[in-house]
């Protein structure tokens, strides 16, 4: 669980369980409101249910990235946590790579 600078321009999220997933996500959109140069890199090895919540921060989170031409990748999904996408119609509003080190390397060739 955690919030690193992974890199100068990428920042790597671990995402804890609920509650504590969406605290960390309202640090990242802090954090990413007041830079213009960082990705992030979203991983939901650890979680096992997504809130509405917590969906309204990832989309908060996209949209902050998007608008600075920025990118966000969510990573390490169970079949359970990404089905929430699915079911909400948000399975193409998001980037999704099976592990953190695919996200990484992804975000590495572009920048």
């Amino acid at each position: 669980m955690g919030i690193e600078n992974w890199s100068e321009n990428i920042i790597l999220v671990h995402l804890a369980p609920e509650p504590q997933m969406s605290e960390e996500l309202r640090t990242v959109i802090d954090i990413t409101e007041d830079r213009v140069d960082c990705d992030v890199v979203v991983d939901f090895t650890d979680v096992e249910i997504v809130t509405s919540s917590s969906i309204a921060k990832l989309l908060k989170l996209r949209k902050t990235l998007k608008d600075k031409e920025r990118r966000l990748v969510l990573s390490g999904l169970t079949t359970q946590t990404k089905s929430v996408f699915l079911v909400t119609g948000l399975e193409n509003a998001f980037d999704f790579v099976d592990d953190q080190f695919v996200a990484l390397a992804s975000l590495q060739m572009v920048n």
